[in-house]
């Protein structure tokens, strides 16, 4: 069914992998399909853009999404969760009591940034935190083929999930740790000073020939990431690991 990928504005990345940019953020959902299973990579920023994710994947693969993998905290990445019901939900350690306890942060974003009110309200209040935390590393087997969900510590945010895609080329969701379409963006929970070594981490895992998906933004190559952490390592100072957080790139 992979032919059908574009006419559902998705972009096909491999055998059962493609990747969509939403409207208004231009963040990106991610879907790595394998024989047993199915992964989703972030939700979209309201339950109504989870809803469309939902049924798009359903009729790309004929199958419901099983496993989701949040790759951090903030508004446009997960208030859609709630659209995938029984799925598996992933996240960063200490993600899940985060967002337990931040729903009203989440709707103050969303509207703040334009979200309709009631749609951030619905989100909000059937937002779903992670069942499960990885610190360090996990592999899921979606049935003949692996991921692995990396914990690559506090960077764009307090949490940050990157996965892998083993494959040739192989692929790495990058989330928010990296950006194409502007500049880095960060708030109050990032850690600006950490952001180059979780990039580092990042080319580790796919090394040079992968293909990197990031947050928002074109699918970018191993040159491209490295000029962004060097960027920030020039502004931020890359050996530094406490420096106090930032708000930049006109986020």
């Amino acid at each position: 069914m992979d032919a059908s990928w574009e006419d559902f504005g998705w972009e096909r990345l491999g055998p059962g992998t493609g990747r969509r940019r939403l409207p208004v953020w231009d963040a990106t959902a991610l879907l790595v399909a394998g024989a047993d299973g199915v992964l989703l990579c972030d939700t979209g920023a309201s339950l109504r853009e989870g809803v469309e994710l939902r049924t798009q994947a359903e009729a790309l693969l004929g199958r419901r999404v099983t496993h989701i993998a949040l790759s951090h905290p903030h508004f446009d990445h997960v208030l859609g969760t709630a659209a995938f019901a029984g799925a598996r939900v992933y996240g960063a350690a200490g993600v899940t009591e985060l967002l337990r306890r931040g729903a009203g942060g989440l709707y103050a974003d969303a509207v703040s940034q334009g979200l309709p009110e009631p749609d951030a309200a619905e989100s909000a209040d059937t937002l779903v935190a992670p069942g499960e935390e990885v610190d360090g590393e996990r592999v899921l087997d979606l049935g003949g083929r692996e991921v692995v969900l990396v914990n690559v510590g506090a960077a764009h945010s307090g949490h940050d999930l990157a996965v892998l895609v083993p494959g040739s080329p192989p692929l790495v969701f990058c989330g928010d740790l990296v950006e194409e379409s502007g500049e880095p963006q960060a708030g109050p929970d990032a850690l600006p000073a950490r952001w180059p070594a979780a990039l580092d981490r990042l080319l580790e895992l796919g090394g040079e020939d992968a293909l990197y998906v990031p947050g928002h933004g074109a699918v970018v190559d191993a040159a491209f990431v490295r000029a962004q952490r060097d960027a920030l390592a020039a502004r931020f100072g890359g050996a530094q690991r406490d420096a106090p957080t930032a708000r930049f790139g006109g986020a």
